[in-house]
């Protein structure tokens, strides 16, 4: 078990990122970039279907100077991004508590909040309900030890991951920088009259990547909004269920309780030729096509100021995601970058497959 001595600053070891199975390659390749650009040294651990990938520094590092990098939005593939601080082997199965918060204890920290998680795989999942009745303990272990404030908006956040039932990973994040959502997945319940699940990628993207301030402002009913390839209708119901009037465009047809929402025109035409009369508040896409095509589409809409911001998805291909990112990025750079200083998130969010989704808006 690896710590930092109780009597110097907070130190941490790493970084340990949260992921879909069958993406560690990709989020390697991702952490390797970002500890570079921090100047890190050190090596990627990463096994295919773990869903975790764990970046381990040759010397120790100071809490303070890595975490405030450590946004969960930091990594494209990544659910979820804490800075670490100590790995527990050979947990004992009848007091766990112990050994954990000796661990913590031994960092430096206080924490205002201790988050349980898991990766996501079959296996490791087994653990998530051993997760909901240990937290209490855990939390109550931490007060009796004087390292748990729950009161306070300025103590990190302590985060602890069961790969299996003996081993824990612990690491700590600034408040409001952990993903929203324990091990990055939201809970969300299927809308009985969305046309498609596809829907849930569309909740998740207005809830996990804009900001509460975005979603009052810009997300009100009242606004218009586009939606290229819409049929059945899965993200037009999200919109309109918002209050948003939706011009949906699909040649196919719509679902009969998106039309029945009252806020919806359905207008069959191709969505990589129609254009709006007048610019819109939103412009959305969930288009199976290949990833530049949509790239290149969104930035025109965006850059030209056809729609003031846009929810898209990109269809990755197996083989070579990470490449067809980059060269998406390049090409919505190269087109927006000429109207202005712009925002890009990207994020594979949980409800996405072989595809990210991505937010796009000029700055104001």
């Amino acid at each position: 078990m690896q710590t930092s001595p109780p009597d110097t600053d907070a130190v941490c070891y790493g970084l340990l990122a949260l992921c879909r199975a069958g993406f560690e390659k990709e989020v390697a390749s991702e952490l390797d970039r970002f500890a570079g650009r921090l100047g890190m040294n050190g090596f990627v651990r990463a096994r295919e279907g773990q869903a975790f990938v764990v970046f381990e520094s040759v010397e120790p590092l100071l809490w303070s100077d890595l975490a405030p990098h450590c946004d969960w939005f930091s990594l494209v593939f990544a659910r979820q991004l804490v800075p670490w601080f100590a790995r527990v082997d050979d947990l004992p199965e009848r007091d766990r508590a112990t050994p954990l918060v000796e661990a913590a204890r031994a960092a430096g920290h206080r924490f205002s909040d201790a988050l349980l998680e898991t990766p996501d795989t079959d296996d490791a999942k087994q653990q998530s309900g051993f997760c909901r009745r240990f937290t209490p303990h855990l939390r109550e272990a931490l007060t009796r030890a004087g390292l748990f404030r729950p009161k306070s908006k300025t103590l990190p956040e302590l985060h602890v991951l069961f790969p299996d039932a003996k081993t824990a990973w612990l690491g700590a994040t600034i408040p409001g920088h952990a993903a929203p959502w324990p091990m990055g997945i939201p809970r969300l319940r299927m809308p009985r009259e969305a046309a498609s699940r596809s829907t849930l990628k569309l909740a998740e993207a207005i809830f996990g990547m804009l900001t509460e301030e975005e979603r009052s402002v810009h997300m009100r009913a009242g606004l218009r909004a586009v939606d290229l390839g819409a049929a059945p209708g899965g993200w037009t119901w999200q919109l309109a269920h918002r209050g948003l009037h939706v011009t949906a465009i699909d040649n196919g047809p719509m679902a009969e309780p998106v039309m029945a929402t009252g806020m919806v025109e359905h207008l069959r035409a191709d969505g990589f030729t129609w254009r709006p009369q007048r610019a819109v508040d939103w412009l959305v896409c969930d288009m199976v096509e290949q990833p530049s095509r949509i790239a290149s589409l969104m930035a025109e809409w965006v850059a030209t100021g056809r729609c003031r911001r846009a929810i898209f998805n990109l269809k990755l291909p197996m083989k070579r995601r990470f490449d067809a990112l980059e060269q998406c990025r390049s090409l919505i750079h190269k087109r927006v970058v000429q109207a202005g200083p712009y925002d890009l998130r990207i994020k594979h969010l949980y409800h996405d497959r072989e595809e990210v989704t991505a937010y796009l808006t000029l700055k104001r």
